[in-house]
């Protein structure tokens, strides 16, 4: 299946999107959000989703490549307590934080109602098979398959194989957890390609395998998860945060005040 400029320009025009440091960022509830994914997976059209925290946005704001990688998604979704918080600067008032993790167990269990396979590529073998075993628990119907890329660029004949073994497998969503940027690009590089709709996780794999744990509820609802995450690992991401979250808010301050 490729993907059609129709398909593309009937999704332009049904967006609502604002802008957060140059990345358009899609307004969607949650409803809206699963049933449009749902219903582009249940056609398997071959689409890519991008979801969008403080990273992202500061990566994309300094890259022109990557920002096109960004702005080129079918949608972007705001993961993030300050990316949602823009948008409801720019007038989407009930805007919520739509993030990776969350977005993939909601997934999971439509898709697992609906008999819909998914497919996980990404991460290690070991955190995949724990990842398999905890989806099994929750939602017994679900089809899936695993696949673990190796940690290197593949030939064109190890990545046409696996682009083969995906759409052979039926799934109709993709999760993709090769981390930020490299997930990104790798899903508009195969969009036209793998006919499935292409959805960028993140840690979302170490999260639901329990490799890592993620941030308590109410941290995650008033936006320090990243502060969770600095804590239980300082010792790699503390220049990340430390230099992305300085960026983010003088991006953000310019941004509201000047309009750029």
């Amino acid at each position: 299946m490729e993907f059609s400029n129709e398909a593309s320009a009937a999704t332009v025009t049904e967006r609502a999107t604002g802008s957060v440091l140059g990345a358009r960022i899609d307004a969607l509830t949650w409803d809206a959000t699963l049933d449009r994914l749902l219903r582009w997976a249940r056609a398997r059209e071959s689409r890519y989703v991008a979801i969008c925290n403080v990273h992202v946005v500061v990566s994309a704001s300094r890259d022109a490549d990557y920002r096109a990688v960004i702005n080129g998604a079918d949608m972007a979704t705001p993961d993030g307590a300050p990316v949602a918080w823009m948008l409801r600067r720019q007038g989407f008032a009930e805007q919520a934080r739509i993030s990776g993790p969350d977005l993939m167990w909601a997934l999971c269990e439509r898709a697992a109602k609906a008999r819909l396979p998914i497919y996980c590529y990404g991460s290690v073998e070991a955190t995949l098979a724990l990842l398999a075993q905890r989806l099994r628990i929750a939602f017994p119907d679900l089809q899936m398959t695993m696949e673990s890329p190796p940690f290197r660029p593949l030939t064109a004949e190890e990545d046409a194989a696996a682009v083969e073994r995906i759409n052979a497998s039926g799934a109709g969503i993709v999760f993709v957890g090769l981390g930020c940027p490299k997930q990104e690009r790798w899903m508009a590089e195969h969009r036209g390609r793998v006919n499935a709709v292409m959805i960028g996780v993140g840690a979302a794999f170490d999260f639901h395998a329990g490799t890592v744990q993620r941030a308590p509820a109410w941290m995650r609802a008033n936006g320090l998860e990243w502060l969770h995450r600095l804590a239980s690992e300082p010792g790699r991401l503390w220049k990340r945060y430390l230099v992305t979250n300085t960026l983010f808010i003088v991006g953000a301050a310019r941004q509201l005040l000047f309009g750029r």
